[in-house]
């Protein structure tokens, strides 16, 4: 099961706690294009590869307006070492209730190396200035998520 959101739907409101316990909302990013990306965890290979190509094209992004804010169900404490080991210069979300993970519709069924299990989807929305959705990616390439958002 992947996300049933699409481009032209209304983002769904969030308010999650960052990796230092700070509440974070869709509306502080209001007047802002938002990059939301859901990863499966924290200090994976793949997940490590697409954190930081966004690390690595941040000074691009932000300078055509985006945000980056990922999101999993790791810990605060795990995002801060994720954040640390990596000089990651974006917030990532502590999802661990998967009210945000839900309501974006990212857990579902996965297969992996002949297993099959509940996880997140490795998806990323891109949401307008005004919280409405731009652009939905479910096939991320983890070197290149950064570029797929600006296509």
């Amino acid at each position: 099961m992947t996300t049933t959101l699409k481009a032209g739907d209304k983002a769904p409101d969030f308010t999650s706690k960052d990796q230092n316990g700070n509440a974070v909302s869709l509306g502080d990013f209001k007047g802002k294009k938002l990059i939301l990306y859901f990863y499966p965890k924290d200090n994976t290979p793949g997940c490590t590869l697409e954190a930081c190509n966004y690390r690595d094209n941040h000074e691009e992004l932000l300078s055509k307006g985006y945000t980056v804010v990922g999101v999993s169900a790791d810990t605060e404490k795990k995002h801060q070492n994720f954040i640390q080991k990596f000089d990651l210069p974006f917030p990532l979300l502590a999802d661990t209730e998967k009210e945000l993970i839900n309501a974006y519709g990212v857990w579902g069924e996965k297969k992996f190396m002949g297993r099959t299990f509940d996880g997140i989807h490795r998806t990323t929305f891109v949401i307008d200035e005004k919280g409405i959705i731009e652009k939905v990616i479910t096939k991320v390439k983890n070197k290149e998520a950064a570029q797929q958002v600006m296509e």
